[in-house]
């Protein structure tokens, strides 16, 4: 896990990034440029900037923005709370942020808008008759904007929460059930269909805003109430008739751009929505947690050509990096283009990882319901403050093993070095967790790779360990040892593999650092040969005591190499590679 070092590191690889040129638009099945050439998006969502969601910042249960903001204003004052905000909307999404999505590969990206940056809540108009417009949220935009066109990079803008909110979710469009709904107030909907009025009469002349998305994942029950997503909704009559007004206000100033529709139920229930009234509208859906077939997206392919009209993956992403490479793959396949959810949170399933600071981890403790008294005002000031800063990219984790996945994983089996693993006269350790980027069964072989739930009816984690890299390896942290990790929930037959360079060629002596209740045994490979087979890893008494084992001597000729670690048996966990003359 390097930082800003990582930013610009680049991939072997055949995945091409079309940037942008000129407007897109619709054209039958595809969406296409100016010289209507075929374009595959392949973008990154800004989660958690203009809108929070409680999940990203590690807290428990329904939290939306506004809740948030409010357990804030509780402890802090109201000058300090909004200083909170303000340093976070600074921070979070800067040109750094922009320019890495470019150089590692991505052509788009996607804006998910909180509409309180941009206009007054309905309830909150000094006159109903009219619309207040803010500056905030239109200069975090044209900011925006300009560091995708110097980019070459297309911007879509996103909804994500809307006057009154959009659903049953709370989280999703930070929405106070105590307060009329979108779907329940005639003012929340004129200040949506007014918003993106503003909205496109502001950016109509822009090629690189690559379309509206003008409602993100409506989730309401219409016809009925005990239906609160809208799953099994057959008519969406509202949210068609909601759709048909944003398109004319649009299309009162603006006949260039793609207006992007999501279904009912999180963006996935078109029933009673389409045909389409514009000709320049593409379809977003939705996918999380199901299996990376055919049939997980075969909905989406019938409607789309059942109505002849484009289709985009608005969302997805929250799962390992297995499960990332497999989506894209698949999505290729098939001529979608896809944004990926989100780019940063508290996390390590995301290619930019924001840092925990003690005080705001004390601090969500209490909020989780894990400690009974607030931490002091001063600490909770320090905490927030340093989580707002540490939203900026310089602070910020990369994952890199995330990126390949996404950007060059699913169009090549070929492995890379995680980390210049050197080894030379002196002693040379490699610490387990860093065996090579690359796929399962290619760089490493596990058997719980993702988070298939939805098909599966069972939630498993890749990574159970949730920690220092995103594949299905399962990577705990030494609590004992300051940023010290370890393989373990090692399973019979798994196996990691390490690219070495060795600077001097001699016959070395491989020792594994190991801790076991039990005992296993490995098999260790140097180039896809056998060097010791079946090799005993005797039981240190504890999954917590550490010793070093002599494996075996092994001849390492100068140059590049691959050594695999095969585990015929598991159930112990390794640390480290020792190589010693």
């Amino acid at each position: 896990m390097k930082k800003l070092a990582c930013l610009s590191f680049l991939f072997i690889t055949s995945f091409t990034a079309t940037q942008a040129q000129g407007f897109l638009k619709a054209s039958g099945k595809q969406i296409v440029n100016e010289k209507n050439e075929n374009v595959e998006l392949k973008g990154i969502g800004l989660g958690g900037w203009m809108l929070q969601e409680g999940y990203m910042l590690r807290l428990n249960g329904t939290n939306p923005q506004y809740s948030i903001r409010n357990r804030i204003a509780q402890l802090l004052s109201a000058d300090q709370t909004q200083e909170f905000y303000d340093t976070w909307l600074s921070n979070f999404v800067t040109k750094a942020d922009i320019d890495s999505l470019y150089k590692w590969g991505f052509n788009s990206v996607r804006l998910p808008m909180h509409y309180n940056l941009f206009t007054l809540p309905a309830d909150k108009e000094p006159d109903s008759t009219k619309q207040t417009w803010l500056t905030k949220g239109f200069a975090l935009t044209d900011s925006l904007l300009s560091w995708c066109k110097a980019d070459h990079m297309y911007l879509i803008l996103d909804l994500h929460a809307a006057p009154g909110g959009q659903g049953n979710d709370l989280n999703i469009a930070d929405r106070d059930s105590t307060k009329p709904s979108l779907w329940q107030s005639e003012a929340n909907k004129t200040k949506t269909i007014e918003l993106w009025r503003r909205l496109a009469d502001r950016y109509k002349n822009e090629p690189n805003i690559g379309g509206y998305d003008i409602l993100n994942e409506p989730n309401w029950g219409f016809d009925d109430i005990n239906d609160k997503h809208g799953q099994k909704e057959q008519n969406n009559k509202p949210l068609r008739e909601l759709f048909v007004n944003i398109t004319n206000a649009i299309r009162s100033v603006d006949k260039k751009h793609i207006i992007i529709i999501e279904g009912n139920a999180w963006g996935n229930n078109y029933k009673g929505i389409l045909p389409t009234w514009d000709d320049n509208i593409v379809l977003s859906f939705h996918k999380y947690w199901n299996n990376n077939d055919v049939q997980s997206i075969q909905y989406i392919l019938d409607t789309r050509d059942k109505f002849n009209v484009p289709v985009w993956l608005g969302e997805t992403g929250e799962n390992s990096n297995t499960w990332f490479t497999d989506a894209v793959q698949l999505f290729h396949a098939y001529n979608i283009g896809w944004s990926w959810w989100p780019l940063k949170k508290l996390g390590n399933n995301n290619p930019l990882q924001i840092k925990m600071n003690n005080n705001y981890q004390h601090l969500a403790d209490y909020w989780n319901g894990k400690t009974k008294n607030p931490p002091k005002e001063s600490d909770v000031y320090s905490g927030l403050m340093e989580l707002a800063i540490y939203t900026n990219i310089r602070s910020n984790i990369v994952h890199k093993d995330v990126i390949d996945a996404l950007v060059r994983q699913p169009y090549s089996n070929k492995t890379l070095p995680f980390k210049p693993n050197i080894i030379d006269t002196k002693d040379s350790v490699i610490n387990a967790v860093d065996y090579d980027l690359g796929r399962n069964n290619y760089a490493y072989y596990d058997k719980d790779t993702g988070n298939y739930y939805i098909s599966s009816g069972g939630r498993n984690a890749g990574n159970k360990g949730y920690v220092y890299r995103n594949d299905g390896v399962d990577i705990y942290k030494d609590s004992a040892h300051y940023e010290s990790y370890y393989i373990g929930s090692i399973e019979d037959s798994e196996w990691v593999k390490y690219t070495v360079d060795v600077k001097q060629p001699l016959l070395y002596k491989l020792k594994l650092n190991v801790a076991s209740e039990t005992t296993g045994e490995v098999t260790v490979y140097l180039d896809d040969k056998i060097i010791i087979d079946k090799k005993e890893i005797a039981s240190t008494g504890s999954n917590k005591n550490w010793q070093t084992l002599t494996i075996c001597n092994i001849q390492l000729n100068k140059g590049t190499h691959a050594i695999r670690i095969c585990f015929n048996k598991g159930g112990f966990n390794l640390k480290q590679l020792i190589f010693t003359k």
